[in-house]
């Protein structure tokens, strides 16, 4: 269609992690279907790669992660290369803290992100998901971390959001039992914001990472600043930061292109400065 913005790909991982790039939105696909979309270490690698590289894209303003197919968003950790990076405690420290790294880019990312999950949501794919800033998923999506089931011990920031989010008990009979729970037992816990069809998964979640795209990128980047200290303990918050960012948003064009169009009755055309 005239008018359409071009789409750009490329892949990460040989592959297994393919982006698009359009309408400012940026979309991570978990692509290893032959193993339920488990992540590898290459796969981390390639999570971290692609998102620094959107973290400095003036194009994208939003960004879903979603697995391909419909069996699973991630079904977990690759375990077929557990023999190789976590034979020991001293490997596997190494290697769960370069995972962490990795991770690191997404729960860091200073654009908004939607994790949209389908099918299986395991161990890793579930930290992955906890990363996001928003979780939507399909009614027909598993969740579980089945750490206590391999005796892996769970890393501390992956535990960390999930007690935020669904509180200490739940997160006790979450770990102790390595259960799977479905989507409806997610959304009663807290842990998705948002619980849809599985038909209309994918059109409800671009429709609201085009609102995001829509909004001036500065106020966002504001509210995810301020979020992210107030979840931090008081002594630990960066409140230079915040108002910061709120100078920033004072000063900048996107406010003043706000008001005039709120004025004028049309919408805002947003440039992020």
């Amino acid at each position: 269609m005239t008018g359409q913005p071009a789409t750009r790909t490329k892949t990460y991982a040989d592959g297994q992690l393919p982006v698009s790039i359009s309408e400012g939105i940026g979309v991570i696909t978990f692509n290893n279907p032959t193993k339920l979309n488990a992540i590898s270490a290459e796969m981390a690698e390639g999570l971290a790669a692609a998102l620094n590289d959107m973290r400095d894209d003036p194009e994208v303003k939003v960004v879903i992660l979603t697995g391909a197919g419909d069996k699973a968003f991630i079904s977990g950790g690759d375990i077929s290369q557990f023999e190789k990076t976590r034979p020991n405690a001293e490997v596997a420290s190494r290697s769960a803290e370069r995972f962490r790294q990795r991770q690191a880019a997404l729960a860091d990312f200073p654009k908004p992100t939607i994790a949209a999950i389908r099918g299986y949501c395991l161990g890793g794919g579930l930290g992955t998901a906890l990363n996001a800033d928003i979780r939507f998923a399909s009614t027909d999506a598993k969740f579980g971390i089945p750490a206590a089931r391999l005796g892996i011990a769970y890393g501390f920031e992956g535990l960390n959001r999930l007690v935020a989010l669904v509180g200490p008990s739940r997160a006790r009979l979450i770990l102790y039992t390595g259960a799977r729970f479905n989507a409806e037992e997610a959304l009663a816990f807290g842990l998705i914001d948002r619980l849809l069809p599985p038909d209309r998964l994918w059109s409800e979640t671009l429709e609201i990472a085009r609102q995001i795209a829509r909004n001036a990128p500065l106020a966002i980047a504001a509210a995810k600043i301020t979020i992210s200290q107030i979840l931090k303990d008081a002594q630990d918050r960066d409140m230079g930061a915040v108002r910061e960012i709120g100078r920033i948003c004072m000063d900048s064009a996107d406010f003043k292109e706000g008001r005039t169009a709120f004025m004028e009755k049309r919408p805002p055309q947003f440039q992020g400065r």
